[in-house]
């Protein structure tokens, strides 16, 4: 049971509680957006090959890609809209324009309404993806704000792996169908997640931080009271004046975006844009059309590309796994030291796929491929993916958070696009060996970058991490 606490600094005891079941179960669900994210992301690769229209280069990048677009939009629109209304209210919005897009994705009676469908989706992503972490960095303990932080990349890898394992139960019974009913059942099967996210996302508390920030005391009180905090509407005043007061004094209740703040939003734009443009979701937007052509024995190309679905789903699954590593160790070792390490061995792993590409073939090539991308997918797990989604939002002070954030998320979801949607026309160009040489390279330039820019935060309080750039700025 929740004690009554004396201390006027509501959020310094809220920054130093041992998360409970609630607040694990809580993280979930607000990371659903998250497990709709990699979902999306491998029920798209797994269906690419058994649409009934013929589309050209641009066409299938878009198709592939169209989602990320939306998801910018979706980032830049939830920003400024949850710093308004709260971070609850969007997150309730998003699943429900999620479950729309699914049901018209898998009822696309052409081409251009599945890319509309698509589009829309990614409008539900971009905003959950520019909302989620902001609101679990708002409640959680800066202990263990890492490990909270990335269950949304944690969620991403986990509905990436159910993607595949489900279009594997569906294509392998029901091969005939792959190019009639198969494709149009996945797309829909987004749906029923996103319902349940709909309904339970009802009953979440409010951000506390948010709440306080709007002088909302007694509804404060009452979201700090479903945390364990049980706390009166005069302590929580007091707190709010607190902060006020160490913001005026730091200058920044004169400017919400200060100096340090775009300094922050720098960083973590940056990181965003080296996360995608390094190359991980060549592999789960592609995979099965990459891994197709290797596995293809006589002329059966249906079953070759269910062959490219099961590999996918093997890399999926390190995924998964080498994410649990990012939970251990993220408020162990730290977020900078993770990165560094993570893009090092990205650089590594993507310069010997290429190798294995140019100069390999037979079953050969097939093995050297798939070390390379599983070695490379443990590397972003466990030092790029969920460090990005963890840095976006803990960074920024809570009056901005919700824009800074979204800022930030767009970022990503452009670089998202730009690549995703030039890759079938720079294999067409260039080759998988020299796209391949090409992520390495920009993988190294990433390792210089955090290097040189980012701070480490573990075990700092969300205010204390703002302080930090504040101070970077001013030099």
């Amino acid at each position: 049971m929740a004690s009554q606490q004396s201390a006027t600094d509501v959020l310094s005891h809220l920054d130093t509680r041992v998360p409970t079941s609630f607040y694990w179960s809580l993280t979930l669900l607000a990371t659903v957006g998250g497990f709709l994210f990699g979902y999306d992301t491998a029920n798209i690769g797994s269906v690419v090959n058994f649409l009934p229209w013929d589309l050209g280069s641009l066409a299938l990048g878009y198709l592939v890609a169209g989602a990320s677009i939306g998801a910018a939009v979706g980032a830049l629109a939830a920003g400024p809209t949850s710093d308004r209304l709260g971070r609850k209210s969007l997150l309730i919005v998003d699943a429900a324009i999620y479950a729309l897009g699914a049901l018209l994705s898998a009822f696309a009676w052409d081409a251009w309404v599945l890319l509309f469908a698509r589009t829309l989706i990614g409008l539900a992503i971009g905003a959950d993806s520019a909302i989620a972490t902001a609101y679990i960095a708002e409640y959680a303990p800066k202990a263990r704000r890492g490990a909270l932080g990335i269950l949304q990349q944690w969620m991403i890898t986990v509905g990436i792996l159910v993607s595949y394992l489900i279009a594997l139960a569906v294509l392998i019974p029901l091969p005939q169908h792959a190019q009639s009913f198969d494709w149009r059942l996945l797309l829909g099967l987004g749906a029923v997640p996103a319902v349940f996210a709909l309904v339970l996302r009802t009953r979440m508390p409010e951000s506390p931080r948010w709440l306080m920030r709007q002088g909302r005391y007694d509804d404060t009180r009452a979201a700090l009271g479903k945390l364990g905090v049980d706390v009166s509407a005069e302590q929580i005043e007091r707190s709010a004046q607190v902060v006020d007061e160490q913001e005026r004094t730091a200058g920044k209740g004169r400017q919400l975006w200060s100096r340090g703040v775009k300094r922050a939003l720098v960083v973590v734009s940056v990181f965003f844009v080296f996360q995608q443009i390094t190359g991980i979701n060549l592999t789960f937007y592609y995979g099965p059309k990459l891994m197709a052509p290797y596995l293809k024995t006589g002329d059966d190309e249906v079953k070759a590309a269910i062959a490219a679905v099961a590999v996918t789903a093997v890399m999926s699954a390190v995924n998964v796994i080498a994410t649990y590593f990012a939970f251990k160790f993220v408020d162990k070792i730290g977020r900078r030291k993770l990165a560094i390490s993570g893009y090092a061995v990205m650089a590594a792993a993507m310069l010997l796929g290429g190798i294995g590409v140019a100069l390999t073939d037979g079953i050969t090539r097939v093995v050297l491929i798939l070390v390379a991308l599983d070695i490379f997918i443990a590397a972003f797990a466990i030092g790029v993916g969920g460090t990005g989604w963890l840095i976006q939002g803990e960074y920024f002070p809570t009056a901005v958070r919700g824009r800074a954030a979204a800022i930030a998320a767009s970022a990503d979801w452009i670089a998202n696009f730009a690549l995703i949607l030039l890759v079938p026309t720079l294999l067409n160009g260039f080759g998988l060996a020299w796209l391949m040489v090409l992520f390495a390279v920009l993988s190294a330039i990433a390792v210089a970058f955090v290097v040189a820019y980012l701070p480490e935060t573990k075990e700092l309080s969300v205010e204390e991490i703002t302080d930090i750039f504040e101070k970077q700025a001013a030099k």
